[in-house]
């Protein structure tokens, strides 16, 4: 545990270590505040402001003032901390030495993590433009008025539960990760296991069609495995909008097909990730698509 000790309280890892706890922190508020409302809401209680005028304050001066305070606490600590901390420089870089484990900076540590799984292109290009265009489509695909200024779960549970899990697991989770049980070699280590820099792991990925005899790189391999990609998306898509309009679901109408398909698209995309990481630690599966200009 020494190992892991030692790289919790290096310079560079401080802010993760307090960012981690700030994450915590904010969780748990949120889900606290959530459930409370949602228990008021049930009790006929809600909203609280019809009980009693002792928690509202003015925006201006009150709740300004307050922020502005709390900048000012926050520059401060920021400024404090960069005068008694030295900042975390390593020597200048040398083309002969590279270093190992030559890390990203922390804040990219979860797509440094995600190239274990994908080709470039992807980790590095397309997933950071769906996480993007996903967070830039949320005010025009987002149709329920409800929770706006007040916290609750009960009534946002999709658009909660899939921003916590995108956030918490495939960005924090993947940062964590990054730092901590990624040592030399860009191999996994436990907290108890010291790094080895001379370690060599034997580790064989297969390609989909692999597993059932098929050459990966041939014709049928590669229509094999853009079907199951295709299957996979149109599947996940089409399944949930015949269920809702089988059930004549007022959110499928309310949403309408185009936004349906920019939704389900996002969400599968996600769900797909977590799938391909699942499947390149259990299984080895390296693609699922293997083309002569793009890997899947």
């Amino acid at each position: 545990m020494s190992n892991i000790i030692h790289i919790l309280f290096l310079k560079d890892n401080e802010v993760i270590a307090l960012f981690g706890i700030i994450v915590i922190f904010f969780v748990i508020v949120a889900f606290r505040e959530a459930i409370k409302n949602d228990r008021l809401k049930r009790e006929g209680k809600w909203p609280p402001e019809e009980q009693s005028d002792k928690d509202k304050v003015l925006a201006w001066p009150f709740l300004v003032r307050k922020e502005f305070l709390v900048a000012i606490f926050v520059m401060m600590g920021v400024l404090i901390w960069g005068i008694v901390r030295d900042a975390p420089l390593e020597e200048f870089a040398n083309a002969n030495v590279t270093p190992n484990p030559s890390k990203a900076p922390w804040y990219f540590l979860g797509l440094q993590e995600m190239l274990v799984y994908f080709d470039p292109w992807i980790a590095g290009v397309l997933f950071p433009s769906l996480i993007i265009v996903g967070l830039m489509a949320i005010p025009y695909i987002d149709i329920n008025p409800k929770g706006n200024g007040y916290y609750t779960f009960r009534e946002r549970k999709f658009a909660v539960s899939v921003f916590a899990f995108g956030f918490l697991f495939l960005w924090v989770v993947l940062i964590i990760v990054g730092v901590f049980f990624r040592g030399t070699g860009w191999l996994w280590y436990w907290p108890w296991q010291e790094w080895d820099p001379h370690a060599i792991v034997a580790e064989t990925n297969y390609d989909f069609t692999q597993f059932i005899g098929i050459d990966s790189k041939s014709l049928l391999g590669s229509v094999i495995g853009g079907s199951v990609i295709v299957m996979y998306y149109f599947l996940g898509m089409a399944i949930p909008y015949a269920i809702m309009k089988a059930k004549n679901s007022e959110t499928l109408q309310k949403l309408g097909f185009i936004r349906y398909i920019v939704v389900a698209f996002l969400f599968w995309s996600m769900i797909g990730l977590t799938i391909k990481i699942f499947l390149r630690l259990v299984f080895h599966l390296k693609y699922a698509w293997v083309t002569p200009w793009f890997n899947i």
